[in-house]
């Protein structure tokens, strides 16, 4: 961008308005900035103006988000015939707030840079009560002069923008983060279950566990709503979880990077996806651990483990 953006003179592009890119294309909108939006499946939010084409949202702003489900969805957005790259003008930047694949990602930004625009990497981490309230976390891969033109774009979506490296670096450390975090959230419901079946206080459980050494994110932030019946429903499904475990995968496969604990959460999410959890959020992979296990739900407090007289 040749000079800072201004929030009271433009309006910003948001292409792709599921369960977390409305709630940041919300936030924009609440924070007074005038936001174009595209997405063919999806309601636009309240204050959102809608556009036909993501070229035409090209055409109209010069900073453009996109929140899509993969790689493949922000190539053919970019790539299409109606998309970015044909219609894009000279200085534009494209924020790409997706999981994606760091050369996807690095093929893509050469071919923007080609028609003198910009395309850099944000990886969003918090969940869609962090989209609410305008609290994610960025993962931010380009030049430092575009992320500080971009920060009143930035500022109400998310609290903590890390700035990571040049383009792909954040989509690597989002990566990196999202395997993390499938392995403490499988290997949290697993144990949940187990110690459902033992008829352990669940509550005093996970308070034994946030004050040692088995504390995750998984124990301080989902599973003491879980237990109580909100899986806080809007955030990844277990069908995108299983595709960022594999892009992780195959990441590290590329940089030659032994990876012996991912056979576990891909084991979890996949038996998931098996028994019809593919579209739910991820947290009901407790469920699917459930199911082959009794039936057991860590909510139902009137569950019968058969363990009472122990």
């Amino acid at each position: 961008m040749s000079t800072v953006f201004d929030p009271n003179d433009a309006l910003v592009g948001f292409i792709g308005l599921g369960n977390m890119g409305a709630r940041m294309a919300a936030r924009l909108v609440s924070g007074g900035i005038s936001v174009l939006g595209h997405d063919p499946k999806a309601a636009l939010p309240e204050g959102v103006l809608p556009a036909a084409s993501p070229a035409q949202v090209a055409r109209a702003c010069r900073v453009i988000l996109l929140s899509l489900p993969s790689s493949r969805v922000v190539e053919a957005v970019c790539r299409g015939e109606s998309g970015l790259l044909p219609a894009v003008e000279p200085g534009t930047v494209v924020v790409d707030l997706s999981t994606s694949e760091p050369a996807s990602t690095a093929e893509l930004a050469a071919e923007f840079a080609a028609a003198g625009a910009h395309f850099i990497d944000a990886g969003i981490s918090g969940g869609a009560a962090a989209a609410e309230s305008g609290e994610l976390t960025l993962m931010v891969g380009g030049p430092d002069e575009t992320i500080d033109d971009l920060e009143p774009v930035f500022a109400p979506i998310a609290t903590k923008v890390f700035r990571l490296g040049p383009v792909g670096s954040g989509h690597t450390a989002k990566l990196l983060n999202n395997f993390l975090n499938a392995i403490a959230l499988s290997a949290t419901a697993e144990v949940m279950v187990a110690a459902r079946k033992a008829n352990l206080d669940l509550e005093v459980l996970l308070d034994a566990v946030n004050a040692s050494s088995g504390v995750n994110f998984a124990t301080q932030k989902r599973f003491p709503k879980i237990i109580n019946g909100d899986y806080l429903k809007g955030g990844l499904t277990n069908a995108l979880m299983m595709k960022d475990i594999l892009a992780y995968v195959d990441l590290v496969t590329e940089l030659g990077v032994a990876s012996p604990t991912a056979a576990a959460p891909i084991a979890a999410f996949g038996m998931a996806l098996q028994l019809g959890y593919a579209n739910s959020i991820s947290n009901t992979v407790v469920d699917a651990i459930g199911d082959l296990s009794g039936r057991v739900r860590v909510h139902d407090k009137h569950y019968d483990t058969g363990r009472s007289g122990e």
